[in-house]
């Protein structure tokens, strides 16, 4: 797999980044490679920026740890969660040894697109993380459009429902159609209302 050479510093990429922005990840684990394996994709997690009034840049995802403080319930959990962004991509980057990339959305998302993801943070915050058995199983289920149930969620499933929910995916498709390699720009996104996704920004 070919990436793009343009990298940024952890510090200006968390400065740059913006509500809707993507990042995403590769590592080298087992599991990882079995997410890719199985997607055929060239990530193994993607998650979203949140950046609202004065917090400070926040991510939105869904993973197995527990090591990080959910900023929206304040507690410590599995899951579907609202992370300081800079701690997060310290984590995926140092703990779990991943690659990083930073993909921008443009235009700027609306007052209503920023009212979407925090409903969507509202109603998906803590959902339980599926085993891998059960993830391949949701996935599969997606990719003949047939829409799994709401007790579980993987981190590409939760960046599909709050992009549904912005106005940004067609929500004819559910949201178990989408895995990490879905949000790489190999892959044809195909956004609405006149919205696109810059190309990968490594960063390290």
């Amino acid at each position: 797999m070919s990436t793009p050479d343009t990298r940024l510093g952890l510090e200006e990429a968390v400065e740059l980044t913006r509500t809707g922005d993507l990042w995403l990840f590769r590592g080298h684990s087992a599991a990882d490679h079995a997410i890719r394996a199985l997607t055929n994709a060239p990530v193994n997690h993607v998650g979203m920026a949140v950046v609202l009034d004065d917090l400070p840049p926040l991510m939105w995802h869904a993973e197995l740890g527990k090591g990080l403080r959910d900023v929206w319930t304040d507690s410590h959990h599995r899951g579907v969660q609202l992370h300081d962004l800079r701690e997060a991509v310290v984590q995926w980057t140092g703990r779990y040894e991943q690659d990083a990339w930073m993909r921008q959305l443009s235009p700027e998302v609306t007052g209503a697109m920023e009212d979407a993801v925090l409903r969507t943070v509202a109603r998906l915050d803590g959902t339980p993380f599926p085993s891998t058995a059960a993830l391949a199983g949701r996935w599969l289920r997606g990719r003949a459009r047939r829409a799994a149930g709401p007790e579980l969620t993987y981190c590409a499933e939760v960046v599909a429902a709050t992009y549904t929910a912005m106005g940004l995916l067609d929500a004819a498709r559910p949201t178990n159609y989408y895995d990490p390699g879905r949000f790489w720009s190999g892959d044809d996104l195909e956004l609405l209302e006149g919205y696109a996704l810059g190309d990968e920004l490594a960063v390290g």
